[in-house]
């Protein structure tokens, strides 16, 4: 198994693996609190059987199409210090993505996510850095993706105040 499959790989079962503690374990942690509300941008702590978990997070501006029926979407920037994770950018559109389906997109710059069910993730370090810089600069970054069904969506995200609830959330886990 070639490097870069065998990093997907690992990444996956990861997630998986966290998922699957986080909700047996979100039961058991506390609500997570708000930390702050910068424009559209909103930071979030909480404490899980692991330890403290930082995330700033956005909802949509824009959902289309309308009439598609959907749970909430949400972007993510997540930090675990326990488990030594940062800069975690995750997405969830509200329904089950087709597999490799979900691109985020500002200006010129296109950003590939992989997914598993409702969630997907950059799949490496440097693509999360290199998406949060075009966050910092950006004022708007959208989200196109392609339901199990086959139905497209997009949705829309302010960057106003991302930068700021980006940096409560760091330094609330560092």
């Amino acid at each position: 198994m070639d490097q870069s499959k065998l990093k997907m790989t690992k990444k996956i079962l990861f997630i998986s693996i966290f998922f699957a503690g986080f909700f047996s374990s979100a039961i058991l942690a506390a609500e997570p609190k708000s930390v702050g509300k910068y424009k559209n941008w909103e930071t979030f702590v909480y404490t899980d059987g692991k330890g403290k978990v930082c995330f700033a997070q956005t909802i949509p501006l824009e959902r289309t199409p309308k009439n598609f029926k959907r749970q909430p979407s949400r972007l993510f920037v997540t930090f675990r210090k326990s488990e030594k994770i940062k800069n975690e950018i995750s997405v969830t559109g509200g329904y089950e993505y087709k597999t490799s389906s979900v691109t985020a997109k500002t200006g010129k710059n296109e950003f590939s996510f992989f997914s598993q069910g409702n969630f997907a993730w950059l799949l490496d370090g440097e693509e999360e850095y290199n998406l949060i810089k075009t966050m910092k600069k950006a004022s708007k970054l959208s989200v196109s993706a392609v339901a199990k069904n086959g139905s497209k969506t997009k949705d829309l995200y302010s960057m106003m105040g991302f930068t700021k609830a980006y940096n409560v959330a760091r330094k609330s886990c560092a």
